[in-house]
Formats: structure tokens, C-alpha cells, sequence
């Protein structure tokens, strides 16, 4: 196997490989050891506030879901975009790209093997165990956030057969290091162990700001989502309810003074709040998801009135049974959507823009994303109970999230709790969506499940997960967690393409593992296997060219209306 070079640069804080380098003597030759310098608590505090990724998952999860839809060619988009929606190996390389997203998230984990290291090597006494804890769930975070792009869902069936990632354990000085994928089993025991390890030793007295760290809610909050993805529900139950405590309620958004938002940006500022208390752990990235995905730049691809009338927040639904229309739905977010025909968001996830040359309008694209909250981790509860066949419990929680979620009384409907024979009757109902539909009347929120590794039972269990799965789909809209949660559920589902045969995500479909770089590939690690009949073209559709990079210009002030 030859070397891997430029999987991740050199670090400052010594030349870190996560994967042989062969790039890094130019390094060795200028720099000593820095490592030894990393010499006190503060030092090595100050390290590990360097191992949260500053990559995001986001735009390709989110393009790569039925989130999105075609609004056709003659609108522009991103070739990067393009790929990603057709399910091709995405050949462009830019913020958001698989190389930029493999060499941030494998950044991340060199930084918390260095901060592991000085730990170790100042005596790993009781003064640096919380920040042990936090390196830890650093290094499993990153490690998971990657296997949720670049590996199939966990499948107790199969993940002993599908690929996993190399998961380094300590700092490389080598450029004869050798790795190997592993499988996805021995990936999922590794982010284990380190998540169990570091719970005990999460410690908030030492952060100045501890909705930028692993604080105690939000390392629970990790722990509940990673064993969903496990299926280890009892666990879920347990983390859980640590993270949301003896009043989960306390722990929803507020989303009344969302409703008199004064646009946008206001919205979107209160939305990342850091002393909002459902926000768990909040994290910037380099990213042009909102760009994409929120503010219009690009509208090929994009959440769409169609999208949202009938499959998102408009859905017909337990709280919206009528029609498609915000004028009775009793979901808060419902009412606070902007945009038009093509594209349509709720102001959650919109760009931060850090000028370099402000006169020339150049500069760095960053979001914010709430990656942990108090929403999420209640649907993630309740879907373990659900699993678990716990029904009662599981209705106890998905009415706490609709107490935060759903208004009381809205355009004639009121809200009335959720009961098992209500839900029943409800799902039961409706139809199944069609996953190639004709028209809106074979759309709907209901979806047929391959589940992959589990089962589901017909009837309450079935019509639960049904419902919990829409409530995940549109409390975490823009956030890229729909995919995992159609890999998953094994649901098949369109891309449909104008003038072109639909494109369709079938359960278990291998091109949900996202290909390695190409240059990864090239030196020696094993790429994502594909179908025969999956070997597509690398040409992307007709789509607008971008500089590659963190640089980008500002884009145009777009003024959004609200729709009504």
C-alpha cells in the first residue's frame, strides 16, 4: 500500500498524520516537536478547544436527501451540488466537498490525539480529566459525523461486512503508518468506547462558554443520537434522559417570539442563541450550505413549494389534516417560512459572513449550526421507546415535543394530545407516499420501511416510528440529519430530474456511503464499493463553476418575503 499523503495537513501543534504522510519532513526540518510545549492545564485546555471540526456535513446530507427536489435546468447550481443530488462520486472540491470534509474531521481527531497525548504525558492527573472527557467525545464526534457520510447506516446484519474509517488512537509521527477501513462494527465500537469513556468526565466548571463544548447535555445529547444509529435503545433512553433531565418541557425551543421575527436575520439570530436553553452544543463551520440550501443563490436543487407542501411543513398531518396550507397547520416553524415557488426556508441556517477584504467583499463563508438540541434529542427518546414497544412513554414524549412545537389553537384547529388510538387512527389513513408520485394526491408523509438491521412491526409500532420520523424530518430540516434517517428506515425515494428519468434511493442503496476523495482512493485506501449498473458518468448536469476553497466573495443581498 503506498502512502496516503494529503488526507490532512500538518498541524502547528506537530506534524499530525491520520493516514501516512509524505508530505510533512519540510515540517519536521523547520518546527521542533511543539507537542512539548503543551505543558500545563491551560495549554492543554486551550488545545482542546482546537478539536471541535470546523467541516460540515450539512449541504452534502441535505442535497443527498428527498428534502430537495429539481426545479429544472434552467436554474443554475454548484457542480458539487449537481453530483451530490444524482448520486454521483462528487468530483468538485470546495468547503463542502468529501476532500474538505475528510481532511476537517480528520484535523479534528489529530488535535484531540495531541491534547490526549499531553494529558498523558503531564501525569493524566484529577486537574485534566474533564478535558480528557472532552477530547474524547471530540475525536468519537468527528468519527461519527464522518461515518455518517462516507459508510453505510449501522445494520446489526451487515456491519461486520461494511466498511468503516480509520479511527487513529494517538498522534502519527510516521510516514510509515499503515492503515486500513476496518468494518463498520469495529468504527461503531471505537466511537463507542471513547463516547463511554469520556461521559464520567465531562465537567462544565471548565468552560468559559459551554454551548461551544461538549457540556454535559450535549456529550448525553451525542450519546442518545449515536445509539439510535447503534440501535441500542435502552441506551438511548438513558442518555437521553440525562441530557433533558427531570423537565425535558425546560428544555424545548420557545417558539412563541419566533412568530414576530422582524425577518431573516432576526429569526436566524434568535435560532443560535446560545443562552437558548434547547440549544445543546451550537458549531461554525466553512461552509456555503445556507448559500445553497437558504438563501437562494442557487435554485436547481432546492426545498421547494412543492417539497414543503406536501411532504415538509405543510404535510397533511395530525396537526395540518386538511390540505396543504399554512392557514391550519398548528406547527410554529409553519408560519415562519420565507421565499418563493422555488425555494423555501425557515430562517435557521443562514450565512455568516467574515470579511478578509471588505472592499472587494471577499472573505470567509461560515454557518452556525445548533448540531445538538433539546428537540432532537426528545424525538430521538421517543423513537428508542417506540423500538422498544414502550408506547406509552413514547406518546408521553412526542406530546412534550408538540407542547413546544405545535400551537394550542390555530386558524379554527386545535391541539389535542397524542394517544395511541389518535395516532392509530390517523396513520392508519393515510396512504402510503408513492415513491415515484404523479401528482400531490400520491404524496404523503407516510412512508414504506425497509428497516435495516431491525424490524417493525405492523400497526402502533409501525405508525409511531411513522410519525416520529416526520417530526425528526421537519424539527431538523437544513441540519442533514434526514439522510441517516432514510438509510436507516431503508425508504425508498426519488430525485426527480427534469426531462430525465427519476433517479432512485432504494434501501440499502450503496451509493448512501458517499466515495472517498478521489486522491485518498488514488493512494491506497479502499473506496466505497458500487452497483454495475450504478458506474455513471463523472460529468455533472449543466451546472455554474466555483472557485474551490474557503474564500469566497460576498454573495447578493436577497430580500425575502414571507410566505403566507
Amino acid at each position: 500500500m503506498r502512502s496516503i499523503k494529503h488526507i490532512i495537513p500538518c498541524l502547528m501543534v506537530g506534524c499530525v498524520a491520520v493516514v501516512a504522510l509524505t508530505s510533512c519532513d519540510e515540517y519536521l526540518d523547520k518546527l521542533p516537536d511543539d507537542r512539548a510545549t503543551v505543558n500545563s492545564v491551560e495549554k492543554v485546555t486551550k488545545l482542546v478547544t482546537s478539536a471541535y471540526p470546523t467541516s460540515s456535513t450539512i449541504l452534502i446530507s441535505e442535497i443527498s436527501s428527498d428534502n430537495v427536489t429539481d426545479n429544472g435546468k434552467k436554474y443554475g447550481t454548484l457542480p458539487q451540488v449537481d453530483e451530490a443530488y444524482r448520486f454521483k462520486t462528487i468530483t468538485s472540491d470546495n468547503n463542502d466537498s468529501p476532500r474538505e470534509i475528510w481532511n476537517g474531521f480528520y484535523r479534528a481527531v489529530a488535535t484531540a490525539n495531541e491534547a490526549l497525548e499531553a494529558i498523558n504525558e503531564l501525569g493524566n492527573g484529577s486537574d485534566l480529566q474533564a478535558q480528557r472527557g472532552e477530547a474524547l467525545l471530540c475525536r468519537a464526534f468527528s468519527m461519527f459525523q464522518m461515518s455518517t457520510v462516507f459508510c453505510m447506516a449501522y445494520d446489526s446484519l451487515k456491519a461486520n461486512e461494511y466498511l468503516g474509517l480509520p479511527y487513529p488512537l494517538q498522534p502519527e509521527q510516521s510516514v510509515d503508518t499503515h492503515y486500513e477501513r476496518g468494518t463498520l462494527a469495529q468504527l461503531y465500537k471505537l466511537i463507542n468506547d471513547d463516547i463511554e469513556q469520556a461521559l464520567p468526565l465531562i465537567d462544565d466548571a471548565i468552560y468559559s462558554i459551554p454551548k461551544y463544548h461538549f457540556n454535559q447535555k450535549a456529550a448525553y445529547a451525542f450519546a442518545a443520537r449515536f445509539n439510535l444509529y447503534y440501535q441500542k435503545w435502552d441506551k438511548v433512553v438513558e442518555y437521553a434522559t440525562k441530557a433533558l433531565g427531570n423537565t425535558p418541557a425546560e428544555c424545548l425551543r420557545i417558539r412563541e417570539p419566533y412568530s414576530t421575527a422582524a425577518g431573516v436575520d432576526d429569526y436566524f439570530n434568535m435560532y443560535v442563541q446560545s443562552s437558548q436553553a434547547c440549544n445543546f452544543l451550537m458549531l461554525p463551520a466553512y461552509s456555503i450550505a445556507a448559500r445553497v440550501l437558504t438563501m437562494g443563490a442557487y435554485l436547481r436543487y432546492a426545498h421547494n413549494m412543492t417539497v414543503l407542501s406536501y411532504d415538509t411543513y405543510w404535510a397533511i398531518s395530525p396537526w395540518n389534516p386538511a390540505a396543504a396550507t399554512s392557514q391550519r397547520t398548528l406547527l410554529w416553524s409553519a408560519h415562519s417560512l420565507y421565499g418563493n415557488n422555488n425555494f423555501v426556508l425557515e430562517p435557521k441556517l443562514e450565512e455568516v459572513f467574515e470579511y478578509t477584504d471588505k472592499v472587494n467583499g471577499i472573505g470567509y463563508v461560515h454557518i452556525v449550526d445548533p448540531i445538538f438540541t433539546g428537540d432532537e434529542t426528545i424525538l430521538c427518546r421517543a423513537e428508542a421507546y417506540a423500538q422498544l414497544k414502550q408506547y406509552d412513554k413514547a406518546i408521553a414524549d412526542m406530546n412534550i415535543w408538540a407542547s413546544g412545537n405545535l400551537e394550542q389553537t390555530y386558524g379554527g384547529t386545535t391541539r389535542t394530545d397524542f394517544t395511541v388510538d389518535n395516532v392509530n387512527a390517523f396513520m392508519d389513513q393515510l396512504k402510503y407516499a408513492a415513491v415515484h408520485p404523479l401528482s400531490e394526491f400520491e404524496r404523503s408523509i407516510k412512508k414504506k420501511m425497509t428497516p435495516q438491521g431491525f424490524t417493525v412491526e405492523a400497526g402502533t409500532q409501525e405508525n409511531l416510528l411513522q410519525l416520529i420520523l416526520y417530526m425528526r424530518r421537519v424539527t431538523t430540516i437544513f441540519q442533514g440529519l434526514r439522510f441517516m434517517d432514510l438509510k436507516r428506515y431503508g425508504i425508498e425515494y426519488e430525485h426527480y430530474v427534469e426531462n430525465e428519468d427519476a433517479l432512485t434511493f432504494k434501501p440499502g442503496d450503496l451509493r448512501g456511503a458517499i466515495q472517498l476523495p478521489s486522491d485518498v482512493i488514488a493512494a491506497g485506501l479502499q473506496g466505497n464499493p458500487r452497483d454495475t449498473d450504478e458506474q455513471a458518468t463523472q460529468q455533472g448536469g449543466e451546472a455554474q463553476t466555483q472557485t474551490p476553497g474557503n474564500t469566497e466573495t460576498e454573495p447578493e443581498n436577497i430580500i425575502l418575503p414571507k410566505i403566507q
